[in-house]
């Protein structure tokens, strides 16, 4: 779902790739860990959809939609929770989410596989077929590109907290 960001798009990948492992069962030399060798191949099948002519014209129709509705579940609401707090999380979650959808799918797989999986530089280099020096200056640059497009955000929080910090009284 995170590299494809749609339901069903994820569900044939995973389906594909449960028929690939399947069919390619014989040929696995364990030389990597299965979740390692699986994770490759869905990762392989994400970026192989996501470079399809005409999929990023799409996926920006959908996402204009989906931005309407979208309650954005990383943001949960906690009871008697300030409104203005709630308000200000959903709003940067929609910021993040942007800021991911807007990188490159390489980008966004070492983003999510790293901060969301929790996977070593040692299994992305495995999952995605390149160096571990790859996954690292990937890596690096993802970040770079997020926290670019974040910038902004940054400078609010940071001008939010100076504001609301006591003033020193000496």
């Amino acid at each position: 779902m995170g590299l494809v960001r749609d339901e069903n798009d994820a569900r044939e990948l995973v389906q594909d790739a449960f028929l690939r492992v399947y069919k390619g069962l014989g040929s696995f030399q364990g030389g990597s860990s299965f979740f390692t060798w699986l994770y490759r191949i869905v990762t392989n099948l994400a970026i192989d959809l996501m470079r399809k002519p005409g999929r990023r014209d799409l996926e920006l129709q959908e996402s204009q939609v989906t931005e309407e509705k979208s309650d954005f579940p990383l943001v949960a609401r906690i009871d008697g929770a300030d409104p203005i707090d709630v308000i200000r999380r959903r709003e940067i979650a929609g910021r993040i989410q942007a800021a991911l959808d807007a990188l490159p799918p390489y980008h966004r797989g070492v983003i999510l596989m790293r901060e969301v999986e929790g996977m070593s530089y040692e299994e992305m280099a495995q999952a995605m077929g390149v160096s571990k020096g790859t996954i690292m200056s990937r890596l690096f640059h993802a970040r770079q590109k997020l926290q670019r497009a974040l910038a902004d955000c940054y400078a609010e929080e940071e001008g939010k907290a100076a504001a609301e910090a006591p003033e020193d009284i000496t």
